[in-house]
């Protein structure tokens, strides 16, 4: 279904429906784009053939810029990391359990969303403004970094951990799932899950209290 711009005059109820639904879609074609043809030739025109638009001044109405647009991507990818990644974790209560569930969740991810880590991996490494400061923002990459050495700090003082730098351990971990990243966007053959199990012996058995009753 194509929608004018002019249809955004609708009731507020119909307009924020219909603005959704239309961003969405840009959004998407966005992805898929990058993932296709790259971040340098992901240009208006060809997202807009994607997207079943008639006029790239569709993507202007719903984007203020290419950097809003992109912005959308990289947040887009990442909450759908979160509903797919955060239920699996809170699922488990013991810290061991809880470390290998969010491993396993995002190299899960990785596996099943190649497209769209293509994609953002492409956006985060490339868009850039003509000053060469980033297009777009990473920060919310910080924060699942941030909440690992809050669970590691946990699983130390509960014991199940054994002492070690939580924030070097977290990064560690974080590189090393990042690096899966990185391949798939490259498109190196690999299993993903595979790689997720392994990493999660040799994380297990770097943080495990070997005292621990």
């Amino acid at each position: 279904m194509r929608v004018n711009p002019q249809d955004a005059a609708a009731p507020e109820s119909g307009r924020t429906f219909v603005t959704d639904a239309r961003r969405a879609q840009i959004v998407t074609a966005a992805i898929e784009t990058v993932a296709e043809l790259g971040y340098a030739r992901a240009s208006f025109t060809q997202i807009a053939k994607r997207a079943g638009l008639s006029s790239v001044r569709l993507i202007s109405y719903h984007f203020d810029d290419k950097g809003d647009l992109f912005q959308a991507l990289v947040d887009t990818v990442q909450e759908q990391a979160r509903v797919a990644m955060q239920p699996r974790v809170r699922a488990q209560h013991e810290p061991a359990a809880m470390l290998a569930a969010y491993i396993e969740a995002n190299l899960d991810f990785l596996a099943e969303h190649p497209v769209e880590v293509r994609a953002l991996v492409d956006v985060l490494a490339n868009a850039r403004r003509e000053d060469g400061s980033p297009l777009v923002s990473a920060a919310g990459f910080d924060t699942p970094v941030a909440l690992l050495v809050q669970h590691l700090r946990d699983g130390q003082r509960s014991g199940a951990f054994r002492p070690f730098d939580a924030e070097a351990m977290a990064m560690a971990i974080r590189a090393s799932i990042d690096a899966a990243a990185n391949r798939l966007a490259v498109g190196d053959d690999f299993d993903p899950r595979a790689y997720g199990r392994e990493l999660v012996t040799l994380f297990g058995l770097a943080t495990a209290n070997g005292g621990a009753s």
